[in-house]
């Protein structure tokens, strides 16, 4: 069991959002431990905790809400937060959607990193799977079963000649999160722009931040930064949904066609199943340490 971690100091980044197109300007800052990540709206004043619980929307995004003011596409900073092995994080931001920067969460890692990582003198609970859950969602799956250590499993399947179906097994931790996960970008197909365009999403999205497939392969001039990228991409944002758990997961997770609102309902179905996993706790303190 490690100690509780936040950053050394205040960093930060700005950039357009994906869905709202707004320019928004994000500060991270240091918390206390026992803290967990919080994200505040300054132009509201309204503070949200990363929570499933606290979830509003799960259209092509994961959003979070309180008393009418949302935070939109969160789940790119909670995938490098969780993949850093962040805990306690004040995220201020002075409008309504986490800048989308390139698409993937390798800047945010960067931003983070930049900030440096400090150890706090507490230990951090981890949530370990003692018996399998099992969420059918329609046509997606997603299951968790006992392991030690923290794997997923993870499989796509689209009618496209290009994707098609791609699986990717990955056993997660820092180094693989950075190295395999958080470089894969969002993506898109050509033909649901207009769609979500005419629906009020996607009006920051371009060729910048997102890999968009045509017809005929991928638009992006830079092609593609991993065969895999898709499923890898699936992977990041599954990360950045379970983190809502409020705790690391160990345990083996395979998920099937999942997405957003599959993720939320499985954190949901995982919480409130009490039988299937035990909270893993040390109260001994530790003097807090700090590393660069």
């Amino acid at each position: 069991m490690r100690l509780q971690r936040t950053i050394k100091q205040e960093v930060g980044f700005e950039g357009i959002g994906l869905h709202t197109g707004h320019h928004v300007a994000v500060r991270l800052k240091p918390a206390p431990r026992d803290t967990g990540i919080i994200f505040h709206r300054k132009d509201k004043n309204v503070m949200i905790r990363a929570h499933v619980g606290a979830v509003s929307d799960t259209a092509f995004a994961t959003s979070l809400g309180s008393n009418g003011t949302r935070i939109k596409t969160v789940e790119h900073i909670l995938a490098a937060i969780s993949g850093l092995g962040i805990d306690n994080l004040l995220i201020e931001l002075d409008g309504s959607e986490i800048p989308i920067l390139d698409g993937s969460s390798t800047e945010l890692i960067d931003v983070i990193l930049k900030g440096g990582i400090a150890k706090q003198g507490k230990k951090r609970p981890y949530l370990r799977i003692i018996k399998p859950v099992v969420l059918d969602d329609g046509h997606s799956e997603i299951a968790a079963f006992p392991y030690e250590g923290r794997k997923i499993t993870y499989r796509i399947q689209f009618n496209h000649h290009l994707l098609g179906e791609q699986r990717l097994s990955i056993e997660l931790d820092e180094e693989t999160f950075i190295k395999e996960v958080a470089p894969a970008r969002t993506f898109g197909f050509l033909k649901d722009v207009e769609y979500l365009r005419a629906n009020g999403l996607a009006k920051g999205g371009s060729l910048e931040n997102a890999i968009i497939l045509g017809d005929d392969g991928v638009l992006n001039k830079s092609g593609l930064r991993f065969k895999d990228e898709f499923v890898r991409h699936k992977v990041l944002d599954f990360i950045g949904d379970i983190s809502l758990a409020g705790f690391p997961i160990q345990g083996h997770i395979i998920a099937n066609k999942a997405g957003h609102s599959t993720n939320i309902k499985f954190v949901k179905k995982l919480l409130s199943s009490p039988d299937c996993w035990e909270i893993v706790t040390d109260i001994e303190h530790a003097p807090a340490l700090t590393y660069s």
